[in-house]
């Protein structure tokens, strides 16, 4: 009996690189692993401040070092990039109704930025005082 063999293209692992909406759904992917370390950076600096004064210096130094800075930058890009494609995509995962009237995407979109600024403008007050 003979083998039947089917004919396979080969595919660079880099294949997504081609194609923009690829990649920037790879990206959008790829960013959840730095959602999950601001929570885990979040978490470390709420148990330090639980610990004292002395837990929360070590924190700060720690912090503030040179890799953990870089990684933290990166981080934030990451979480823009999260952020919008999310917000982008929000319209499109959920039909939003008002009087049984659907709401255009914009405005979807629009109102997401707006609760965003609102929020942050609030953490930013609580902080600050």
């Amino acid at each position: 009996m003979t083998e039947v063999r089917t004919y396979r293209r080969p595919m660079s692992i880099w294949w997504w690189t081609k194609k923009r909406s690829y990649f920037v759904f790879v990206m959008r992917e790829l960013s959840s692993i730095f959602v999950a370390w601001f929570v885990v950076f979040l978490l470390l600096l709420v148990r330090a401040v639980g610990r004292g004064g002395a837990a929360y210096d070590d924190f700060l130094d720690w912090a503030a070092s040179p890799g953990i800075v870089v990684l933290n930058f990166i981080a934030m890009g990451f979480l823009l990039l999260h952020t919008v494609t999310w917000f982008n995509l929000t319209p499109q995962a959920m039909a939003v109704r008002v009087h049984g009237r659907p709401v255009p995407p914009a405005v979807v979109i629009a109102s997401q930025y707006v609760g965003l600024v609102v929020v942050s403008a609030f953490v930013y007050w609580l902080v600050t005082r």
